[in-house]
């Protein structure tokens, strides 16, 4: 079970409070307990594992209930009487942490536990998650920041064709996907979930050749200039080179290995690429399939260039939000918010 806690944190490459760790692991099928409360189940394994392994567990607690992987270098957090309540606090300076989670998973907290399942008005939410101590934040408006965060990623995953976690519904209020269950939203889930997986299917039949060429034109969509495929049919090495370009401020020499492999990547294959960079080059490792944790760990390692990784499930959502082998269809849908 804690290596689908750690294949997780991972994938998210953030610290995660335990509900949302228990619920990417339930949604990924990584781990299936037999009790009723596989978050408690979970919580408490995590905590055993830090508790008797310390400084030689995987696992570090950064805020109350909430994890991150040590290797990412997070400071200790632990609990300090203070009058009238119990805080968590870094040992090291004793100053709170400037977030906890970010804005977006503190919402989904709040609306899970509080809402009731009823659409909440954005500023309720940030107040809720503040006194539930999921935020802490020195901003002067963090209602704005809360709403525009859920804004941003309800039209980001819109552009993918993946559900949103969030609904707006006039008026600053905000719900929960998951709370429509059927009707139209259901249906255009369903919908862009069998486009996905027909895309999928579709990348894996790729011959070498285009599936590098689709590789580029990606890379091109992301920003990246000067990209040449410098390979092919070779899955040795670097597949693509190029210039990612932030901004017009930042320029990034990235070197690209693409694995078109069904087996997940592991470890050596990071390793491989890190020794094959040039000066001032970084690398991403692109696959239609997955990474073992040994290989996630590996692309993190302390003192070592970072590797950037990237899945098929990243893949596919990447190629459906830039259009690459499918066309996005747009229609006006109306909903009633009232006349008052």
């Amino acid at each position: 079970m804690l290596d689908a806690v750690e294949q997780v944190l991972s994938d998210e490459g953030k610290p995660l409070h335990i509900s949302l760790i228990a619920e990417r692991i339930a949604k990924q099928h990584l781990w299936q307990g037999s009790g009723k409360t596989p978050e408690a189940t979970i919580h408490a394994q995590i905590a055993v594992d830090i508790k008797s392994r310390r400084a030689d567990s995987r696992f570090q607690r950064t805020a109350k209930s909430t994890f991150a992987l040590r290797q990412w270098g997070f400071r200790e957090f632990t609990r300090h009487l203070v009058p009238g309540k119990l805080i968590d606090m870094p040992l090291d300076d004793g100053v709170p942490p400037s977030l906890t989670v970010s804005f977006t998973e503190a919402a989904e907290i709040v609306l899970k536990y509080c809402a009731h399942e009823q659409p909440m008005h954005y500023a309720a939410i940030t107040q809720e998650a503040l006194k539930m101590g999921l935020l802490s934040t020195q901003g002067q408006t963090p209602e704005a920041t809360m709403y525009a965060q859920i804004l941003t990623e309800i039209s980001r995953l819109d552009r993918r064709g993946e559900e949103p976690r969030f609904v707006k519904h006039g008026k600053g209020l905000v719900g929960l996907a998951v709370w429509l269950g059927t009707g139209l939203q259901a249906q255009i889930k369903e919908y862009n979930t069998t486009a996905a997986k027909k895309l999928h299917a579709a990348i894996l039949e790729l011959p070498p050749d285009k599936f590098e060429d689709q590789i580029g034109a990606l890379l091109v969509k992301l920003g990246f200039e000067d990209v040449s495929v410098t390979a092919r049919s070779n899955d040795g090495g670097v597949d693509v080179r190029g210039l990612l370009v932030i901004g017009d401020a930042v320029q990034i020499r990235m070197a690209v290995q693409v694995k078109r492999w069904k087996a997940n990547v592991q470890a050596p294959t990071v390793q491989q690429l890190r020794g094959a960079l040039g000066n001032h080059e970084h690398g991403l490792i692109i696959t239609r399939s997955g990474f073992s944790p040994g290989a996630m760990q590996e692309a993190r390692r302390p003192n070592a260039v970072p590797i950037g990784l990237m899945d098929g499930k990243k893949l596919v959502g990447l190629f459906m939000e830039h259009e690459i082998g499918v066309v996005r269809t747009p229609y006006s849908l109306y909903d009633l918010i009232g006349l008052s």
